[in-house]
């Protein structure tokens, strides 16, 4: 049996760069976003995970589905993986500002060194470069 992490993911690129977290105490950089609370649609998760990490509102009306990615997750036993559904979306007025379980935020490119990233952001981060969304 295998066990899947299901996680919602904003997908938020700007000058080329994306925006990525890391959560306090862990040393590694994801994508912001998280996992459903039991009933919660996409929409519903990712506007909550997204307003309790990086205290903002996205607009519902603009999300849209980009791609939904699966590898191995981070620091779990093998065998266990996370599925992470990437949206993006626009956010109302307001500062991108770490909150919550967020120890700091940055902007990434395609070099960043990979032994920094999950392995799933990794084949995010390649999948952008493909698409030459990010530098």
């Amino acid at each position: 049996m295998t066990d899947i992490i299901d996680k919602l993911a904003w997908l938020h690129v700007k000058d080329r760069k994306v925006l990525v977290t890391r959560s306090k105490g862990k040393d590694a950089w994801y994508i912001p976003g998280g996992k459903r609370e039991q009933g919660e649609t996409d929409e519903q998760a990712l506007l909550r995970e997204i307003k309790e990490e990086l205290s903002v509102d996205l607009l519902p009306q603009s999300l849209q589905y980009v791609e939904t990615f699966k590898a191995q997750a981070h620091g779990k036993p093998k065998g266990t993986f996370v599925q992470m559904t990437c949206y993006t979306g626009e956010y109302e007025e307001g500062t991108l500002t770490p909150s919550s379980e967020i120890e700091e935020m940055n902007w990434f490119v395609s070099d960043t060194d990979p032994g920094i990233l999950s392995p799933v952001d990794r084949i995010i981060f390649a999948w952008l470069k493909e698409r030459n969304l990010i530098d």
